[in-house]
């Protein structure tokens, strides 16, 4: 699936040549023109990125991610500030109040587009890490509890399906997936393995699908509990 990026801009014309670019760069782009819609959104659609204007209706940028960040789900998600607005006050403003990039108009699209695969990509490495020292700890209480190897099952039990979901990922899946294991963005993936990004995206969704999962973490998690990976 691929990555998620909240739009919150109340500029028809500035709003439609940051989607139509980000779109073609692979993402998924969800558009709000105002604050409280832009909010909802970010319940609804749980992004991975968020890219608000500070003058809005209803809710201003600066509200927005403030409000966002009261929330503990959303308190490390990357956020980049757009605003015509460049003294050094509105900069500081916008740092305090929770963003990552204050990026002043106008800008270049190529430029927002390395930004925001720049703090998509540390996210991901981030949350990998999070995934895999929450695994290391559970395997470590199961190791000690007597429980850190799956019970001997019958055929037709959970962990011959375990066992049968292995043999059924394909060598190009593994590899992706024991790469995705170790905190590899997908173009960091598509770098080692010859890949484009896309490409790369078709072969995690494959995962998600072949495992029955939601998202990245989910499939991580379900790899490493049943040593699908290292």
């Amino acid at each position: 699936m691929p990555l998620t990026i909240l739009l919150a801009e109340d500029d028809e014309a500035t709003c439609l040549s940051i989607s139509d670019y980000l779109s073609l760069e692979g993402y998924e782009v969800v558009v709000a023109y105002d604050g409280e819609l832009a909010l909802q959104c970010i319940f609804e659609h749980q992004p991975q990125l968020i890219i608000t204007d500070i003058a809005m209706p209803r809710l201003d940028g600066y509200g927005l991610v403030q409000r966002v960040r009261q929330y503990p789900l959303f308190r490390l998600l990357p956020v980049i500030f757009l605003t015509a607005h460049n003294q050094t006050q509105d900069r500081i403003k916008g740092y305090q109040a929770g963003g990552d990039v204050y990026l002043p108009k106008p800008f270049e699209l190529e430029e927002l587009g390395v930004i925001a695969r720049s703090l998509l990509e540390r996210s991901q490495i981030m949350q990998a890490t999070w995934i895999q020292q929450v695994a290391l700890h559970t395997a470590q209480q199961l190791a000690l509890e007597g429980e850190h190897r799956l019970p001997q099952t019958a055929p037709g039990s959970s962990g011959s399906n375990v066992a049968a979901l292995g043999s059924a990922l394909t060598a190009r899946e593994q590899d992706v997936l024991m790469l995705l294991s170790n905190g590899l963005s997908n173009a960091q993936i598509g770098d080692r393995l010859f890949l484009s990004p896309r490409t790369v995206e078709k072969y995690v969704s494959s995962l998600l699908r072949k495992t029955d999962t939601n998202n990245r973490s989910e499939l991580l998690r379900f790899a490493l509990s049943h040593h699908l990976v290292g």
